[in-house]
Formats: C-alpha cells, structure tokens, sequence
C-alpha cells in the first residue's frame, strides 16, 4: 500500500533540504535493489564508486560514503588532526552554528572561530586564531576548514582557495573544505570540481549530495593520502559506516555521472538568480519598499532583509527561515540553522533557498506575494 501524507505540488523557499529526490537518483536506488550484494562496502557499487570520483578529483582520491553532513565533517575532521589539534573556521561555518557541538562533543576537536562578513576566509583572518603553537596552554591549530559555497551563499574563487591553501601549508596546517554545497560553487565558477579541491590545495572534501537531489548519502573524500588516518576506523566508530553501502554509492555514481550534479545545481542557482533579477526590478519600480540585499548571490541562496510584519505575511503562503534576532531555533533538525546577526529588531533578514525542482512559476508566485506582502 502507497501512503502519501503530503501535497506533491508544495513548495518553499527554505532550505534545499526540502526537495524531494530527483528522479534519476530513485531510478539508481531502484536498479541497485534485488539480489544480494557484500555489506559494508565491499559491493560493485561501492567499487565502481572509486572510479567515478577519480575521473572528478584525481587518481590518488579515496572516498568513503556516509549517511550525513555531519557525519562527513566530523569523520574528517577527525582523521585530520591529533587529539590535541583544532580547526580554524569562520563563525559561521556550519561545523561551529549547525551541528549540536559534534565536532566538538564527538570528535573532541577544539573549534577556533574567526568573525567574517560574508562567510569567507582569508590568510590573513586565519592568522588571527592561528599561533600558539608548541605552548601546552593552548589547543594547536592544526588543520583549517572552510565551506564551498558559504552558510551565507557566497563562493570562493579558484584564486582565493589556493591562497587560503598554501597559506595553511605553509603554516603546518591541513585544509578541509565542507562541500555540503559544491555543485552550486562548480555552476557559479563555471569549473570543473577538481579545479578547486585538487588542484587548488584542499587535503580532505566533505562531499554533499542531499542538498543536490540524493535521498540521503554524502562521502569523505582524501584528496591528499598525507593529510589524512585511519577513516575506516572512523567511520565504523562515528557510527557511519552503512552496511547495505550500495545505497549510497549508487546514488552518488547516478550523480556524477551524465552530469546530474552540475545540471541540478546550474538549475537552481538559476533560480536563485532569476528570483534576485525580479525582487530587484520589483525594488527600483517601487513595488517592494522596505526590501534589501544583505549578501551577493552566488549560489542557490538569498540573504536580504524586509520588516518583520510583511515577512510572517509572505510565510503564510511560502515557508522559510529568519536569520535575525529572533531566529533561533525556528530550523530545528533541518541542519542550516538561523543566524543573529541583525541587532535592528523591527527587520528581519531571511534566507531564501532554490533547489534542483523549483520552477519558473515557483518563483513568479514568490516574488507576487512579497510584493503584495510589503504593499499591504
């Protein structure tokens, strides 16, 4: 028996989260199903897994798929660095906001958090939590780790990432990168994803899939065999390791291959960019007085702030989350938690999220009702 508790034609704009799996990727659940297949990795799938992340990252690449973000996070990080070691982030990296303490609770790494206004590290806003070392008082930075595309939607250049890298090998430190979004920063960059990870110094990639029209499944990904121990372990240990792999693996394949991932995530950044083209033609026409931009859009995301009555208006219609003062714990369990950032009670910022299936229409009746929204 078929149950559906659901409206299949909802929609909102809170998190990509929302979306349901894409058809492709069911398809690859559906042909990996029947027969039996070795557990825990030890599958075709899994097998052919490895090659299909090599032809993206390099031949030496190694990838370990697990069940979540936070788990491909704190399983890195973990294999990074030493118990002693801690990892240098911006304050609003999903590994410091969004992950009840794992890092911190699970892994037991000390997490060194630098301020930044549009998500992003620099060499020198690391430099600012990166010293110390050989002084027992203090944990030692050790690795840094950053998010391609940013909690606050921006995206890093090839350029910027590099200088980031080498910065951090030059200071003894390893680089990880939370790729929870990386398909979204490879359709902005217009680049293939080895140009940024590979090539670009990253040691250990967090790869995200979820976001990006998997049911679930993301993977630990070594770029750098140097920079990185004992995983198998880790992963078993984190509670991680999935015994019928073959799940995850042949969605993953069903993403990097025929380009699904670089077509879903063009899609809707797509639609991130078309709905900001309409919200700031609707600004200079006068049809959306009190609406303003807070962060560039460079991905999937919007940031911008409108007064708080008109924001509950439009969250009659269309669900999304704060991300001011009041924010907290609106999100709970979606994994990309409010920020408070804003100390102006009487505007609200917000963030606004396209995904692999929102369409033209999805927006057009968004950008309607926002309008109606700051005019009543």
């Amino acid at each position: 028996m078929t149950i559906r508790l659901h409206d299949p034609e909802s929609r909102a704009f809170a998190s990509d989260n929302y979306a349901g799996a894409h058809p492709e990727i069911i398809d690859a659940i559906v042909a990996a199903n029947g027969g039996h297949q070795i557990s825990y990795g030890e599958d075709a799938y899994t097998e052919r897994l490895h090659e299909v992340f090599a032809g993206h990252f390099g031949d030496e690449v190694a990838v370990y798929p697990v069940f979540n973000g936070t788990g491909a996070n704190v399983t890195a990080l973990q294999s990074m660095i030493p118990r002693w070691g801690a990892v240098v982030a911006s304050s609003s990296a999903h590994i410091h906001t969004d992950e009840g303490g794992a890092p911190e609770r699970v892994a037991g790494i000390k997490l060194l958090t630098v301020d930044t206004p549009d998500g992003k590290l620099t060499p020198e806003l690391i430099d600012r939590q990166a010293w110390g070392w050989g002084d027992e008082h203090r944990a030692q930075p050790l690795a840094v780790s950053i998010t391609q595309t940013t909690e606050l939607g921006t995206c890093y250049t090839v350029d910027e990432l590099t200088a980031i890298t080498e910065h951090a090998h030059s200071l003894g430190m390893r680089v990880h990168l939370d790729g929870a979004r990386i398909a979204n920063a490879a359709a902005h960059l217009d680049a293939p994803l080895r140009a940024f990870t590979t090539d670009a110094g990253i040691d250990v990639l967090s790869f995200g899939g979820t976001k990006n029209g998997l049911l679930f499944g993301e993977a630990v990904v070594v770029l750098n065999p140097d920079a990185s121990d004992g995983l198998p372990y880790l992963r078993k240990l984190n509670m991680q390791l999935a015994s019928k792999m073959r799940f995850i693996s042949a969605q993953l394949i069903a993403l990097l291959t025929d380009d699904l991932w670089l077509r879903s995530a063009q899609h809707s950044n797509a639609m991130a960019a078309k709905l900001r083209s309409a919200l700031e033609d609707a600004i200079t026409s006068g049809r959306a007085p009190g609406l303003a931009f807070t962060q560039n859009t460079e991905s999937n995301g919007i940031f911008a702030t409108l007064p708080r009555p008109a924001a509950d208006r439009v969250r009659e219609r269309f669900r999304f989350y704060d991300w001011g003062p009041t924010a907290g714990g609106s999100e709970q369990g979606d994994g990309d938690a409010p920020r408070a950032r804003d100390e102006d009670a009487a505007r609200t910022e917000v963030r606004w999220m396209c995904s692999w299936d929102t369409t033209d229409e999805d927006v057009a009746g968004f950008v309607a009702a926002i309008e109606a929204a700051l005019q009543a």
